[in-house]
């Protein structure tokens, strides 16, 4: 099914915002691609050297990706990658708050965590509108104030479609880092 964060597309580009601070992740290094939906980032990554790990509830669209591909519920209260450590953590268009601490922790030492999900103020532009699904402003600061912060937006956006996105680019090491 079709929807805001599942877009039927199959040649939707992954997000710039991943792309762009995707080089910060280590050469070769083990990624995990929260909520992979589709898996547009999985396979973007891929192609860019990464070996990728792909979890989501469904898992239909991730045949043949070329990943360890993880069918999971990530919202049953069980972190399914416990004790297991990335060079990179990749979310976007999801957001399950308990699992800040959980990403946090995920983190390989000089690891990465891209983050790029709805904000506040969308409700009056489309879909998501329920306030569960929308960050404050600030909210992923917060969340990962352990970790460098890189980059960070909070703002209204046209492209792909009229939608207010809050995104995060930190590091589990100690700053400065290559922009």
């Amino acid at each position: 099914m079709s929807s805001f964060d599942r877009p039927l597309d199959p040649d939707l580009p992954p997000s710039a915002w991943v792309m762009r601070w995707a080089s910060l992740i280590r050469p070769g290094g083990a990624v995990l691609d929260l909520a992979a939906g589709h898996g547009r980032h999985t396979r973007a990554l891929a192609a860019r050297g990464f070996t990728m790990t792909a979890a989501d509830l469904d898992v239909s669209a991730l045949t043949g990706a070329p990943a360890e591909v993880i069918a999971a519920d990530l919202e049953t209260g069980v972190w399914p990658f416990a004790g297991r450590r990335f060079d990179g953590i990749v979310v976007t268009n999801y957001l399950h708050r308990p699992h800040f601490p959980h990403i946090v922790d995920g983190l390989a030492d000089n690891g990465v965590v891209i983050f790029e999900t709805f904000g506040q103020g969308n409700e009056r532009l489309g879909r998501p509108r329920n306030p569960d699904f929308l960050l404050a402003p600030g909210e992923l600061l917060r969340a990962f104030d352990r970790l460098s912060v890189v980059a960070y937006e909070h703002g209204a956006e046209q492209t792909p479609r009229p939608a207010v996105r809050q995104r995060i680019c930190a590091v589990n090491g100690a700053a400065p880092h290559p922009l």
